[in-house]
């Protein structure tokens, strides 16, 4: 029961989108409303009937090396340049963020390596690299990456990423669809409580998208196809009326989730405090919205981490720009809230970032930390024509000035997986 009492704070954060792979240029651009939405570059869409998405695949890795050169001991430099050039493209984005988190948490040439856990959000993450060296195995057997059955590993991402900062303690995976972020998140703050590490790295790892996945998604009518092709940055559009299904994207962040008295003991710079984490299932695997389900979640985490509706004065919606689930999250809103409801803001990233997918909960948590510290909340951009039944403030078009003490991340994945967090603003 005393270790339920342990108080966990974020003292790192990382980021890497189309938006900007900083913490202030991030902010920046979510702030300037402006889309991360492109035509995909990274795979063939001839055969596939969606053409849009947020690609990262032409990041420059050999900038951002470079960048990082001075900024944390040599040997874990050399070690993060080595697996950088050999890893395949979302471990790349795992390995840099967790580098940059790192140093922003002021960690670098300070870990007892027995005391640090590292926990991946996501799952079948290399699914490009995979297919080309499908394609290539059809073709020419011999010519396949000989390292192929290792990197497209989830695992990988974990092992690569201790292997960088030299942690020795509890490294692994965990998936949870489009919850993953929060999934990471919950498991980190409980091997601090329940398994004596001090530090945990959450990493929201970026989902690589291959073709069939793209056009699965078409056929499934999940993703936007229809009506803005031609129009990339218009695409992603939660709570407009002609929203039409989300919009994929690359993108990854990471937190270090710490013990508060660790923290303090060492002096880090406290961006947030982590009040509860929570997750919960609709008991159904088609990835059809449940209004009760998510209540349900919001519910139960708002008992657990002890915060009274009225506490809550920021929600960073799920919000994916399908015509069920932006509706279906506003209805549980309203459930859970009551009349509070009335005084919440509502954004949705998703508007401008695409999403993200397994690492959606992680890069969204980045922003609304950020939103928290600077008093300013990012617009939902895109609504032309808002919905009639989005009754609730959605930041529609604008950025607003708001003072956020408390905030709740919502994030409810393909199956029914839900799972939800309460942060609040650190004490002076």
């Amino acid at each position: 029961m005393e270790n339920a009492k342990k108080r966990i704070v974020i003292t790192g954060m990382a980021i890497n989108t189309p938006l900007g792979d900083t913490l202030d240029a991030y902010f920046d651009n979510l702030i300037a409303g402006k889309s991360a939405i492109r035509h995909w570059i990274c795979v063939d869409t001839s055969g596939v009937y969606s053409k849009v998405g947020g690609d990262l695949s032409d990041y420059d890795f050999e900038t951002k090396l470079a960048t990082l050169a001075g900024a944390m001991p040599e040997d874990v430099h050399k070690r993060l340049r080595k697996l950088v050039r050999r890893a395949p493209f979302s471990t790349k984005l795992s390995l840099l963020c967790a580098a940059d988190a790192y140093l922003d948490a002021g960690l670098h040439g300070s870990v007892d390596p027995t005391r640090h856990a590292v926990v991946v959000g996501g799952h079948n993450l290399n699914k490009l690299y995979l297919h080309e060296n499908y394609v290539q195995f059809v073709e020419e057997p011999d010519f396949i990456d000989s390292m192929a059955s290792m990197l497209s590993l989830d695992t990988d991402h974990a092992a690569s990423v201790a292997e960088m900062l030299g942690i020795h303690g509890a490294i692994y995976t965990v998936g949870g669809a489009c919850a993953s972020g929060n999934v990471a998140l919950r498991n980190a703050v409980d091997e601090i409580r329940y398994h004596d590490y001090d530090v945990a790295l959450v990493v929201g790892a970026a989902l690589e998208y291959a073709p069939m996945d793209l056009h699965a998604m078409c056929l499934m009518g999940a993703i936007s196809f229809q009506s803005f092709n031609d129009e990339p940055s218009k695409a992603s559009r939660p709570y407009d009326t002609r929203r039409e299904g989300f919009v994929p994207s690359h993108g990854s962040g990471a937190l270090v989730v710490e013990s508060l008295d660790h923290a303090r003991a060492r002096g880090a710079r406290i961006h947030a405090e982590v009040l509860g984490v929570t997750a919960m299932s609709d008991g159904c695997h088609l990835p059809t919205p449940s209004m009760e389900g998510q209540a349900r979640t919001m519910t139960r985490l708002l008992k657990q981490a002890g915060v009274r509706p009225e506490e809550i004065d920021f929600v960073s919606a799920h919000a994916t720009s399908t015509p069920l689930g932006d509706l279906s999250e506003l209805s549980a809103i309203k459930r859970v809230f009551g009349e509070h409801a009335r005084k919440l803001k509502i954004n949705a990233p998703k508007s401008m970032l695409g999403h993200t997918c397994w690492s959606a909960p992680t890069v969204e948590t980045v922003a609304a930390i950020m939103q928290m510290k600077r008093g300013f909340l990012h617009p939902s951009i895109n609504i032309e024509n808002l919905d009639p039944g989005v009754d609730l403030d959605v930041c529609a078009n604008r950025p607003v000035r708001h003072e956020v003490r408390c905030f709740l991340k919502n994030s409810f994945g393909f199956g029914g997986i839900n799972c939800c967090c309460i942060m609040r603003r650190p004490e002076a």
